[in-house]
């Protein structure tokens, strides 16, 4: 599977954690998810699940970054669609030496495309640009 394929199946998992209030329950749904897409190699398994587990983990974290320079777009504002896709490439442009920012970026204004409204792609753009400039 590709990185880019296997991104969009990690966004896929994330936005559901809107949507499950415990751990258990999201846990759940990963593990459903991963079953339907059978049949799936080990390694791209074990990638997603180990990725998903990692950004949910720093969901309190990557909000703060997010809230620091989305003034007047907090978190508790941002559509789903978009806070996940934040979510996402934050988590990657922070704690993955091997992407880089602009990938992190331009593949996350294409699954905002593909995801988001009209103003998503321009929006996780411009939030992104902001984090690059200020770190």
């Amino acid at each position: 599977m590709s990185r880019r394929e296997l991104r969009e199946h990690i966004f896929r998992m994330l936005f559901r954690r809107e949507f499950f209030f415990t751990e258990e329950e999201f846990e759940g749904q990963v593990r459903m998810y991963l079953e339907e897409l059978e049949p799936l190699e080990e390694k791209d398994r074990a990638y997603m699940w180990e990725k998903t587990d990692a950004v949910y983990h720093l969901v309190p974290e990557l909000d703060e970054r997010l809230n620091e320079v989305a003034r007047g777009w907090k978190t508790g504002r941002m559509g789903k669609v978009d806070l996940t896709v934040l979510r996402l490439a934050l988590y990657e442009m922070c704690h993955e030496e091997s992407v880089p920012e602009k990938v992190a970026i331009n593949e996350a204004v294409e699954i905002a495309r593909k995801y988001g409204g009209d103003d998503s792609p321009s929006f996780v753009n411009g939030i992104l640009a902001k984090l690059v400039t200020e770190q």
